[in-house]
């Protein structure tokens, strides 16, 4: 199902606490692991040499933070599909495989439709889409579409993999569309950040900040020739705020 741009019944979304999340790719293994069930696999290419290639849904970066007056500090970064409120990957798709359902707000992909031309790739500003190159699909984060609703989990199962796994308490799910949610509360009190939001995209995934603070707090993204755009610019502005 598709919606036009714009406010959806719900907006069903990641809140992604950067103070709490200590970067041990739990999310990244379960993402794998609940996707990697029956045909519809997330392959790895090339996954054990020098220059390893394969598909996920979720992937953790991670940031060096070194203050002048003290000790260098990690943020862990964890990036996936941010399920905008307006998608340019739904926008540029010239079959229709690229979908935000009315329902939920959650961003799809139609693979039976999708022929793999990259342009939702190309479009996405957070670099959330993965090809599959076993066949020639584009692929990216469903938030598990097919465990929330099952029915047949338990209550506490039927939210996202990652959310479910992670050892922190660092992933949240619910409806960000909804103001007395437990997330858009979360998010309320802790000031959670868009990511990039100048681009105009909306997205519905919010990151809270790191609660380190310390004057000349800067990320080591640097050297980069240049100011920092894009995911590291904006993780730079941020960091610099601490």
């Amino acid at each position: 199902m598709t919606c036009l741009p714009g406010k959806t019944a719900k907006s069903l979304g990641l809140v992604i606490d950067l103070d709490t999340c200590v970067g041990c790719q739990a999310c990244v293994t379960a993402c794998k692991g609940w996707n990697d069930r029956g045909a519809e696999l997330l392959p790895d290419e090339n996954p054990y040499g020098p220059e390893p290639s394969g598909v996920f849904l979720n992937r953790v970066h991670s940031y060096e933070v070194t203050p002048p007056d003290g000790p260098a500090w990690i943020v862990n970064f964890p990036r996936s599909c941010l399920h905008c409120e307006d998608a340019p990957c739904v926008t540029v798709c010239p079959t229709g495989a690229s979908l935000k359902r009315a329902e939920d707000g959650i961003v799809l992909v139609n693979e039976d439709a999708c022929i793999g031309c990259g342009l939702c790739a190309w479009a996405c500003p957070y670099g959330a889409r993965e090809m599959d190159e076993a066949r020639g699909v584009m692929k990216k984060c469903t938030l598990c579409v097919d465990r929330i609703y099952d029915e047949s989990l338990p209550p506490e199962d039927r939210q996202p993999a990652c959310v479910r796994t992670c050892p922190t308490g660092a992933r949240h799910f619910g409806d960000l569309a909804d103001p007395d949610s437990a997330v858009s509360r979360l998010v309320a009190e802790r000031e959670g950040y868009a990511l990039m939001p100048g681009m105009g995209t909306k997205p519905v995934n919010r990151y809270l900040p790191p609660r380190r603070k310390g004057p000349g707090a800067a990320p080591v993204l640097a050297p980069l020739e240049g100011k920092a755009t894009g995911l590291a610019g904006w993780l730079d502005r941020m960091l610099g705020k601490l």
